[in-house]
């Protein structure tokens, strides 16, 4: 089988990393905000306004991008995959909001992060756009996902496993598995 694995949202807390860092980011720079957890998007996230929500991810982008910690047991779970599966990356992550030092790079940054956490995989795929193209390009059976527009999306044709989310608590459908840790996705996938 070939499993198609979101970056940020799956193999990482995003949410957990944008209300920590982003409430560290306002108080900071003497910004208000207002948390709403439900949201996906950062700046409806924080209740700041978008020219904020940019100044956030060009101070933090780094740091997330090169140094934050991956969920607990990814290693362990991929690697258990990886023995009968082909595990493929897929990932939306791009320039946006990186600053001029690493702009360029974040492929390269990407590779080398997934390499230092021990993360084994078949194929990492950067997307632009819709996320369903790819994975029909790459025959990928089941797609991990937390983003609540991908889900949608991918699950028209493909299985999603939905990583639970606060901002994807109410997305589900025919196609679609929430999913809570990743034992949580070993064991659904071995079903």
């Amino acid at each position: 089988m070939r499993i198609g694995i979101d970056l940020d949202g799956v193999i990482t807390d995003i949410a957990r990393f944008v209300i920590d860092y982003g409430t560290k980011f306002c108080y900071e720079n003497n910004l208000e905000y207002k948390l709403n957890v439900g949201e996906y998007d950062e700046s409806k996230a924080l209740g700041i306004s978008y020219e904020h929500a940019e100044k956030f991810w060009n101070e933090c982008l780094p740091y997330y991008a090169m140094k934050y910690n991956t969920r607990e047991f990814v290693q362990e779970v991929i690697t258990k995959l990886k023995e009968t599966n082909e595990i493929y990356i897929i990932t939306a992550r791009n320039e946006e909001g990186f600053t001029k030092e690493y702009y360029g790079h974040m492929q390269e940054i990407v590779k080398k992060w997934l390499k230092d956490n021990n993360i084994i995989y078949d194929k990492i795929i950067f997307t632009k756009g819709s996320k369903l193209p790819y994975c029909i390009e790459n025959n990928i059976d089941v797609m991990i996902e937390d983003s609540p527009s991908n889900i949608l999306d991918i699950s028209r044709k493909i299985p999603v496993l939905c990583f639970d989310n606060p901002y994807n608590e109410n997305i589900n459908g025919e196609n679609i598995t929430r999913v809570y840790s990743w034992y949580d996705i070993l064991k659904k996938l071995e079903k």
